[in-house]
């Protein structure tokens, strides 16, 4: 069969390190150096009720960097206090920059033209852009963290070193998993051990780096751990590069998909062929699948021990 290849939109699931690193560097351009014109909060909780005075603390603010800590998005203010975003399952930023977004608006008599239903956060910056927060099961959250406080966020305070950093080494990794019995797929979603990753790209490293998920994570040591390490930065900078995994609704801050879904080597792939057996000429391989603490697990059993 030739063509694109088919969409894939797993089971629901929250975005994970790419997807949220994709939304930051989208909402740099039109956020960093910019005020905060106009704030609007249209209901009172996501997941959970918002700040008090979210908007009014928010209004008036200049941005001096968005970042990204974990699966969370720090957007830091002047005046020394970080909104913090979470995206949950559904959560998405969308940008209008300010041409763009005025144009938009001729002849329309309200400030907020065409607002959907589930556009929540309503933000517009002193070039006139907007940026639209809509989520539509509501599982993401905001916070205000005051001056001074983010590193004993509630949120922030326990994770672990981001997975690109130079900090997640192989040394860092068996110190980690030391006399941890749990299966290596559970210790890698902990965030606390490495923060950001989540099932897909679990499991995409998982299989570049020829471990079975079932393995014990104390045995990840030496060569095992060299291994680990390299294919979690490896998937995670592809992912990151081809714009996240386009999961049932996340999308850009500009609208676009994603595309690493249409190079998922395992994950929402049970009964194909293993990529690594077709090479090695195994024709009788299929990718299977198993429930880990409620999650499933994609692997190929031949490659990965």
């Amino acid at each position: 069969m030739t063509g694109a290849p088919r969409p894939r939109f797993p089971e629901p699931g929250m975005p994970e390190l790419p997807e949220v690193e994709t939304v930051v560097r989208g909402l740099r351009p039109a956020l960093e150096g910019r005020r905060l014109a106009r704030v609007e909060v249209r209901r009172p909780d996501l997941r959970f009720p918002f700040p008090d005075a979210f908007a009014e603390r928010l209004s008036g603010r200049s941005v001096t960097e968005v970042a990204r800590r974990a699966k969370y998005i720090l957007i830091r203010l002047d005046d020394g206090a970080t909104w913090l975003a979470h995206l949950g399952m559904s959560g998405r930023f969308t940008v209008t920059p300010g041409a763009r977004a005025r144009a938009g608006q001729a002849g329309h008599n309200s400030g907020w033209a065409l607002v959907e239903k589930h556009d929540h956060v309503l933000v517009e910056t002193d070039d006139g852009g907007r940026i639209v927060y809509n989520d539509t099961r509501r599982f993401g959250f905001m916070d205000l963290i005051a001056p001074g406080r983010e590193a004993e966020n509630a949120h922030l305070r326990a994770l672990g070193p981001e997975p690109l950093s130079a900090k997640f080494s192989a040394d860092y990794l068996a110190g980690a998993l030391r006399g941890k019995r749990t299966p290596i797929k559970a210790a890698i979603l902990d965030q606390r051990v490495v923060a950001g990753i989540g099932n897909i790209y679990a499991c995409e490293a998982l299989w570049r780096a020829g471990i079975s998920p079932r393995r014990s994570a104390h045995t990840i040591a030496g060569q095992r751990a060299v291994r680990m390490v390299d294919a979690v930065k490896g998937v995670l900078e592809e992912a990151i590069a081809a714009g996240g995994s386009s999961l049932r609704d996340y999308v850009q801050t500009d609208g676009e998909l994603g595309y690493f879904q249409n190079r998922w080597a395992v994950y929402d792939r049970t009964g194909e062929a293993c990529a690594k057996c077709v090479a090695d000429g195994i024709e009788d391989c299929r990718i299977g699948r198993i429930v880990q603490s409620g999650r499933s697990t994609f692997y190929c059993s031949r490659q990965q021990r």
